[in-house]
């Protein structure tokens, strides 16, 4: 079964490069959740702090055919790659605990093929990912 990906971006301003790279490609920004109105309405419901809002903005293709485009804002620094792949292997609707379970197997698969786990990860939703370096040390990212 082929998994489809999302390309990330570090970058200052999120809410700005989403909206430049929409423009460019034709994307939308990404609308809320379902049942949400507002980003903000999704924000005050998952408890995620006004001054973090505008760490992370994506893109879509409103034809949903070409890659969400994710953009992440990092603090400081050069980040040790500005660009990388989530791979969405796991799929939606899945219990956590299934879906922990499932980043474990896939987490097994991946080291069988030369990948290197590098960590766990929660995201400010409450989120869970897993974070590798490929053969050649390129980070990556499983959901």
């Amino acid at each position: 079964m082929a998994h489809s990906i999302q390309i990330v971006f570090a970058c200052q301003d999120p809410d700005r490069l989403a909206t430049f790279w929409s423009a460019v490609l034709g994307y939308v920004l990404q609308p809320p959740p379902e049942g949400f109105a507002t980003w903000d309405e999704f924000a005050d419901a998952v408890g995620i702090p006004e001054e973090k809002r505008n760490d992370i903005a994506a893109c879509v293709d409103p034809d949903d055919t070409g890659p969400r485009l994710l953009f992440e804002r990092y603090d400081g620094g050069s980040p040790n790659q500005r660009v990388h792949i989530d791979v969405n292997s796991i799929g939606r609707g899945l219990e956590e605990g299934d879906r922990v379970a499932r980043l474990d197997e896939e987490r097994l698969r991946l080291e069988g093929l030369g990948a290197t786990f590098h960590r766990a990860a929660t995201g400010m939703a409450g989120e869970h990912w897993y974070e590798f370096h490929d053969p050649e040390g390129n980070w990556f990212c499983v959901q």
